[in-house]
């Protein structure tokens, strides 16, 4: 089941992350699961950690506890759901090294306006005039350069999740413009509905960084 359409959605939420937690509790071999996932596997503690947007979750097993590493805030029920998803959907395929655009995802082009307001836009809005302010924040989350328009960045926003974020500047006859792309490997580990509230919280996490040093 994919993260609920309405962040509003209370109900949908936890109906999302009760189904993920039973999914949790089917897998027999979760050495196995963490290799497929790129997430860290620690016995002792019957727990999985994963890295997310550059920060680690710890994921205990089999109840589908999820809470930081390094802090005592509650972390967000999206949040949870999508590690979840992940976590227990991750087919362990190799990076391909070959980018599709959001429209080559399944039902990526119904889908595109919502992942355009809520993915692009915001980087759109807030480096499109500086984009080179794009890769500074990116490296911030341990992301790298890319040679993409007039400024781009990929991050590790999961383990195996690779997001190149592309921004261009425009000029006097165009605005900014942006993209996000992905490694075409990205659905053997999240569905596309997912992969909308990934982008978001990439892109306002990304955003957030920049005001803060402003």
């Amino acid at each position: 089941m994919t993260l609920p359409n309405s962040q509003k959605d209370d109900y949908g939420y936890e109906l999302a992350f009760r189904l993920a937690r039973e999914e949790l509790a089917q897998i027999d071999d979760i050495e196995e699961q963490c290799r497929r996932s790129g997430a860290q596997y620690q016995e002792a503690q019957k727990a999985a950690v994963i890295a997310y947007l550059n920060q680690p979750y710890l994921l205990t097993i089999p109840d589908g506890t999820i809470s930081f590493m390094d802090k005592g805030e509650e972390v967000p029920l999206p949040d949870k759901i999508l590690l979840l998803h992940y976590f227990t959907q991750a087919k362990g395929t190799p990076l391909s090294g070959k980018l599709i655009s959001f429209k080559e995802l399944p039902e990526g082009a119904g889908y595109f306006p919502t992942f355009y307001k809520r993915a692009v836009k915001p980087l759109v809005s807030s480096f499109g005039s500086e984009p080179h302010h794009l890769v500074e924040m990116a490296k911030l989350l341990g992301g790298r350069e890319a040679e993409f328009g007039d400024a781009a960045a990929t991050l590790n926003a999961l383990p195996r999740v690779p997001l190149t974020l592309v921004l261009w500047r425009g000029d006097e006859e165009f605005p900014p413009e942006g993209n996000i792309m992905f490694d075409r490997t990205i659905c053997d580990y999240l569905p596309t509905e997912d992969i909308i509230y990934l982008c978001q919280s990439a892109a306002w996490k990304l955003v957030k960084l920049l005001k803060s040093r402003r």
